[in-house]
């Protein structure tokens, strides 16, 4: 028999992964456009996929950090990240060490706590030593330390050309700097200060003798500054630390606080609430949850908008921010190397040096085809939830410019539906799964472009409906019907060209030559959470989506295990991601179909069990789950990721069907998981206002118990 052989190559700008990254407990720091990863001993260290460091505007600024004591690596005690993601902390301890003149010291002998946390592009480290012997101690503490400023695009494994100009590292008393001149004109700095004063200080190390009586301690201090051009000033230590809680406390203040005695649902949402504010970066035009760490620290425009359609009920400032930001960066002009025509949404920015040079295309990449009925879907929603008219009558060029969009280049075959072409410099599918091989037909071959998405065409009747309902508060009656009008004529088109009565379900795509992509995929569901299906085929795709092939116990699956090109560690092919399960859930309640939704949200809370802190990740495999054992982690999964972490907050919104009128709040049908015994509200905002509620569940029914309501504000439940 003749061997079938494939070949097979990375695609363009794929994430590498050449032996194993980084361990699940690894520790992660986020403050604006700077982010760390460092290992569980607080270290940087380039192993596995080589992505730990710290990293500032899309550049790694430090690349090595590692501590030695009495030149070994301590041995690691614990480390952990604290619940409201400011300070990541490592506590190590001297292994058995023979000194000199044949002194032992035993292990367990000395006791390190470093702890660190970001402010304004700046690293800082206390390190506690602590001698509990009961002798005397003169003994070194190293730090080895490195810089590569190198562009997160070639951490991920993107080959350059060439590099920028390094200087020679300038060295004072307590201070080391490194300096470079990248290709893109910036220079970047890496400013190290020690303190006290190290014995010996130069390039790659910097040396203390601990002179520490027994029970006796002291404390070591490290920052490291970033600088993009210009040399930064930094906060002092104790008033950075105390400036980031504040900011935490004031991102509190503004949101709902949301508790619950279940205590693995309760970690798993206090952990995705921490990862919320960790994720959401101050731009000039208000907060914006950039997407992942580590790969996407950087504003997506779907990411942005799902984030702030999950969070909406709990924080709508962040729907505000999103919408503010993606206005501005909105497409004004038509350039074929960005994707970019004329109104349309953003789908990524990258601030580092690859980009500002042209070598990758996201400098202002709008390489998406659903970002834009999805900006209009998060405008409408955000004014159903505050009723804030001036905001919309400010947004409502580029809420216009975004629907003209859909009509004169979404459309490129004029059918009525919106399609993309593969594009040479950026990506082949611009949907939500837009790897390489995300969309094909039943028998494993790529779908020809141009290409119709099952869900983009249900986000555009969604998009078309919420515009119309803008339109008509703005007083424009005509254009609402218009548009009113066309989304029912494209509820109709939708339903007899995506509907699949042998499968069950809606189609994945159509292809260039409009014949349908007819595999099972989760991107059904989001036609129910757009409710552009009818009863009959919201139920049958709710019951394929809940079969043995598509619901893995965990989650359902991207693709159903049936299909050909199945892969349950494939980033689309078969994967679980936690926001695509919050949509479907959404639609789930839409449809009344509660027995599913409470077997949705118990497989998800049940797999955060599984996850470091609780955290739920971007996606995790789809495996089949086994008894006695947890969700398989995805090799190279952002985490945390802000779709994944809002999760969380749209499940609840979906079991409580929680929705908001002029004159305040409605429960449509409410539930909760039978494990969920009670949910409790407060600062729930109303337009300005506060209510505080416990919701309390009685298995078959839940009851409403109100603490705390202004007399303007009206509660309806629907049963």
């Amino acid at each position: 028999m003749k061997e079938c052989v494939v070949e097979i190559k990375p695609q363009k700008f794929y994430i590498l992964a050449t032996s194993p990254g980084l361990s699940k407990e690894a520790l992660i720091l986020k403050h604006g456009d700077t982010f760390a990863l460092f290992d569980p001993y607080g270290d940087i260290r380039q192993e596995g996929l080589g992505e730990q460091g710290l990293y500032h505007c899309g550049t790694r600024y430090l690349s090595r950090l590692e501590l030695r004591f009495c030149h070994v690596r301590p041995f690691l005690l614990n480390s952990s990240a604290t619940r409201d993601n400011l300070m990541v902390a490592s506590d190590l301890t001297n292994p058995d060490i023979m000194l000199e003149g044949n002194e032992f010291l035993p292990r367990g002998s000395v006791h390190i706590l470093r702890q660190k946390f970001l402010f304004q592009g700046v690293c800082y480290e206390a390190i506690r030593v602590e001698n509990f012997s009961p002798c005397r101690i003169h003994l070194p503490l190293t730090f080895h330390f490195g810089v590569d400023f190198v562009d997160i695009f070639e951490v991920r494994g993107v080959k350059r050309k060439r590099k920028g100009r390094f200087f020679s590292p300038q060295k004072h008393d307590q201070e080391v700097c490194f300096t470079y001149l990248g290709l893109d004109g910036r220079r970047r700095q890496t400013r190290l200060l020690f303190e006290p004063q190290p014995e010996i200080l130069d390039n790659e190390h910097a040396l203390f003798y601990l002179d520490l009586r027994p029970k006796e301690k002291t404390n070591l201090f490290l920052v490291v500054v970033c600088s993009l051009d210009e040399e930064e000033e930094f906060v002092p230590f104790t008033r950075a630390y105390l400036s980031a809680r504040s900011e935490l406390k004031e991102l509190r203040r503004l949101s709902c606080q949301v508790a619950t005695p279940q205590e693995h649902f309760h970690a798993w949402l206090k952990r995705s609430e921490s990862d919320i504010f960790m994720m959401l970066t101050r731009t000039p035009y208000g907060l914006y949850p950039y997407a992942g760490i580590p790969w996407f620290n950087t504003p997506f425009g779907r990411d942005g908008i799902i984030t702030a359609l999950e969070c909406l009920w709990f924080n709508p400032e962040i729907a505000r921010g999103v919408l503010r930001f993606l206005a501005a960066t909105q497409a004004t002009e038509k350039d074929p190397s960005r994707d970019a025509e004329p109104g349309k949404i953003l789908h990524e920015m990258r601030l580092g040096e690859m980009a500002a040079t042209g070598e990758i295309p996201f400098a202002r990449y709008y390489g998406t085809i659903d970002a834009t009925p999805l900006f209009l879907i998060l405008a409408g929603a955000y004014f159903e939830r505050t009723h804030d008219l001036e905001f919309i009558k400010d947004l409502w060029p580029h809420l216009e410019a975004a629907w003209r969009w859909m009509e004169e280049y979404g459309d490129l075959d004029g059918d009525g539906f919106l399609e993309y072409q593969a594009s040479q410099e950026g990506l082949i599918n611009k949907g939500w799964k837009d790897s390489h091989d995300s969309v094909f037909h039943a028998d494993g071959s790529m779908a020809e472009h141009p290409i119709a998405l099952v869900e983009v065409q249900a986000y555009a009747y969604q998009a078309y409906l919420k515009t119309a309902f803008l339109a008509r508060a703005l007083g424009k009656a005509d254009l609402s019907d218009r548009l009113t009008q066309k989304a029912l004529e494209l509820k109709e088109k939708f339903q007899k060209a995506f509907w699949d009565a042998e499968l069950g379900t809606f189609v994945l795509a159509l292809d260039g030559r409009k014949r349908p992509c007819r595999v099972c995929t989760s991107n059904a569901g989001h036609a129910l959470f757009c409710e552009i299906a009818d009863e009959g085929q919201a139920a049958s795709v709710a019951q394929k989506l809940f079969s043995p092939d598509s619901f893995s116990g965990w989650g359902i699956r991207t693709l159903s295990s049936r299909e050909v090109l199945y892969n349950p560690v494939s980033y689309h092919n078969g994967s679980v991601w936690p926001h695509d399960n919050a949509f479907i859930a959404w639609g789930l309640s839409q449809y009344n179909f509660k027995f599913y939704l409470n077997r949705l949200v118990r497989a998800l809370c049940e797999a955060s069990l599984y996850f470091p802190y609780h955290r739920m990740p971007e996606l995790f495999c789809g495996f089949s789950r086994r008894p006695d054992q947890g969700p398989t982690p995805y090799p190279v999964a952002c985490n945390p990721q802000a779709w994944a972490a809002g999760s969380v907050f749209l499940f609840l919104a979906a079991c409580l069907g929680l929705k908001f009128t002029r004159k305040g709040i409605c429960f449509c049908r409410p539930i909760l998981p039978r494990f969920l015994k009670k949910v409790q509200l407060r600062n729930l905002r109303v337009r300005d206002l506060a209510l505080d509620l416990d919701i309390v569940n009685h298995e078959t029914d839940v009851t409403i118990n109100v603490l705390r309501k202004p007399r303007e504000v009206e509660i309806l439940i629907l049963k």
